[in-house]
């Protein structure tokens, strides 16, 4: 994305959460959105993106980290057994792709999948016990929802009691919709009576259920449909399987699910949906595909909002045609070099879009784009403009290629390309002001060291007054220098020195993540501290070492090696350290010291514990908790229906494979494991 000014990309995450707040609101509780569902997505891919680029802006109840919330205090709230998350979203092929790439990465073996109709209704979780309708709950706000359950039970569609189920209680998932049939009847009606007509079905269906009397819902055409079947110990195999088991009982599910052998089939299953959606008597607005083996998705686990088994794919995207006036460079914090085309001012998606952009030099030379070229350009999942291709029959006859720089448009310096990667680089990461300005403002900001006295504007006078070129220099900093300074006040100079003597508190996690170390966010400092107690542990750590961590793959721990290999940023580090930073984490009370220097990796099901409780019992005893095998594991602890890679790892490179019991005996001290 092209690179806002970050006081500019303060305000717009600022204005964004307040606008998504209030949207999510409209939706979830009023029923009654003033924005269509893609609008919505775009902004909230606007607010990802610029988080990405800006986290020391990141709001704590940010709307990116939380399930929009249904909750309404007319109906007594539960909390869920296991969280109702959102769905990622993507809208091109490549997304897709990148998806598969991840999970393919990740378990190493071929994977199905299912793919289901995107219902555009209500979420829904449906409770059953000895074969018998007990409780509805909705998706609230993710981890609690409202009790609807005299409401849903007035579905004619939604069966109240089961024709021999195999299972005595489970939980099952789905939709509630209404047909546009129904909809457009009851709008009739309505119009008729002189009353307001409903936006759309979802919003009619959302209104619907939380109608407090249960007699007027039942005068609502409500209908369901159910996709994920949910169960406290492991029945089934496959998703698919426990899909047609529920269809068996008398549950109602998707007609039109289908079961696909990989990836290829998937974008089939897409293609040809796309067109027969219109065919269909309600609405659907994409494609839902899950990983079709449940023990994968226990592997693959789930982000802060939404499950990394599990994308909906979103139908359509918007392409308007307008004028390639210019191309600009932009540099980020990192040194990359982002080509942004100027455009003439175009309408997409409700929005002026007047900038799009080209991503690096091979889209410029993959594109063929040059001036004065009549462009395509589309939103579809980047909030940011993108072009997607050039209109050749309108070319001028003298146009001519758009030649990348080889300099930094800002300082001169050559520009390098490292290598397998596309993007360009400043090579001057010491002098070039965009980039110093930029380390400087994430060294600052609030999920870093938190000094909320010094903004942007101030960072770059420090700059120009040559009073600090890296982060170490504002541990230097002296109030008579302050004072120096055009329009500081005494008051100011002083608050600015609290600040920064007030930074050297904070916890070694967020000193690690304000080092701006590429890759290392804020969840991957918090690992990376938890596991290397004391920076000189990280800096002494192999790529293999780094890798044990859980959740840091191979792209992370080349990076953070690689970081720690060069000298200038050891002796930044130093600097910040005899200064009176933090680079060691407290050491928690354990329960016991079994495993202290053990490093376990954890895989499969497990009939005592989850997996999450099984780690945390590791951490408790002093062990470390790695993502994958390596020469580096102590032992691999194997569950039921653990991949067979993690297991053929293991038994080449000799690593003791244990089960849950014999953990439990290890812990316990009952026993002593012959590594």
């Amino acid at each position: 994305m092209y690179q806002l000014e970050p006081s500019e990309a303060k305000n717009r995450i600022l204005q964004l959460t307040k606008e998504l707040r209030e949207h999510n609101y409209k939706y979830y509780v009023l029923a009654q959105p003033s924005i269509e569902d893609r609008d919505f997505d775009m902004l909230m891919r606007e607010l990802e993106d610029l988080e990405r680029s800006f986290p020391q802006f990141i709001e704590t109840d940010s709307p990116t980290q939380k399930v929009g919330s249904d909750l309404n205090a007319a109906f007594e709230t539960v909390p869920h057994k296991r969280r109702m998350l959102s769905l990622s979203n993507a809208y091109t092929w490549e997304e897709l792709d990148e998806w598969h790439a991840r999970i393919q990465k990740a378990v190493e073996k071929p994977v199905e999948f299912v793919c289901e109709l995107k219902i555009d209704g209500l979420a829904i979780s449906i409770f059953y016990e000895n074969g018998e309708y007990k409780q509805a709950v909705t998706r609230g706000d993710g981890t609690q929802g409202d009790d609807v359950t005299q409401n849903v039970g007035t579905i004619r569609s939604h069966r109240k009691k089961l024709s021999a189920p195999s299972l005595n209680a489970f939980e099952i998932r789905g939709e509630i919709f209404i047909h546009r049939a129904g909809f457009e009847k009851l709008n009739s009606e309505r119009v008729l009576k002189g009353q307001p007509i409903y936006a759309n079905p979802r919003n009619l269906a959302s209104g619907s259920l939380k109608m407090k009397d249960a007699n007027e819902v039942a005068k609502r055409p409500l209908d369901i449909i159910l996709y994920h079947l949910l169960t406290d110990n492991r029945t089934f195999d496959t998703h698919w399987q426990s899909l047609q088991e529920a269809k068996s009982w008398g549950i109602k599910t998707a007609e039109s699910s289908r079961l696909c052998r990989n990836l290829d089939e998937v974008k089939e299953f897409i293609k040809s949906w796309d067109t027969k959606r219109k065919t269909l008597g309600y609405d659907t607005d994409g494609v839902v595909i899950k990983v079709n083996d449940l023990n994968t998705q226990d592997e693959l686990g789930f982000t802060a909002k939404s499950p990394r088994w599990a994308i909906a794919y979103k139908f359509e995207t918007e392409t308007v045609e307008t004028t390639l006036k210019n191309v600009s460079y932009q540099i980020g914090r990192t040194g990359a070099i982002t080509p942004v085309a100027d455009l003439n001012p175009i309408q997409l998606l409700g929005t002026t879009v007047k900038r799009a952009s080209l991503h690096n030099a091979n889209e410029i030379e993959r594109l063929d784009v040059r001036l004065g070229d009549t462009v395509m350009v589309e939103k579809g999942g980047e909030i940011i403009p993108k072009i997607t291709g050039v209109n050749l029959s309108k070319r001028k006859s003298d146009s001519t290629p758009i030649i990348f720089p080889t300099f930094c448009p800002e300082c001169n310096s050559p520009l390098i390309r490292k290598e397998a990667e596309v993007q360009h680089y400043c090579s001057n990461e010491i002098d070039c002001k965009p980039q110093v300005i930029g380390k400087l403002e994430h060294f600052v900001g609030r999920k870093a060291m938190d000094i909320n006295s010094i903004g942007v504007e101030l960072l770059r006078a420090f700059h120009e007054s040559n009073y600090v070129k890296k982060p170490a220099d504002l541990y230097a900093l002296e109030y008579n220098q302050l004072m120096k300074l055009e329009r500081m006040g005494e008051k100011s100079a002083s608050n600015i020195i609290e600040g920064i003597e007030q930074s050297k508190a904070i916890p070694f996690p967020k000193v690690l993540f304000g080092l701006g170390i590429r890759y290392v966010g804020e969840t991957v400092a918090k690992k990376l501290a938890a596991h290397f107690l004391a920076i000189e542990e990280l800096i002494a750590a192999t790529k293999e070492e780094l890798e044990s961590v859980e959740e840091i793959g191979s792209k992370i721990a080349q990076s953070v090696h690689a970081y720690f290999r060069v000298p200038k940023n050891i002796e930044h580090v130093i600097q910040l350290k005899n200064a009176g930073l933090q680079f060691k984490s407290e050491k928690k009370e354990l329960d016991g010291d079994i495993l202290v220097g053990k490093t376990l990796v954890v895989s499969g099901t497990f009939a005592q514990f989850s997996r999450d409780g099984i780690k945390e019992a590791i951490v408790a005893n002093g062990g470390k908790v790695g993502s994958s095998v390596s020469k580096n594991t102590t032992y691999l602890v194997a569950g039921d229906k653990i991949g067979p890679s993690k297991l053929a790892k293991a038994e080449t490179l000799g690593v003791k494979i244990i089960d849950e019991n014999q953990l439990i005996a290890l812990i316990s001290g009952n026993s002593r494991i012959e590594e």
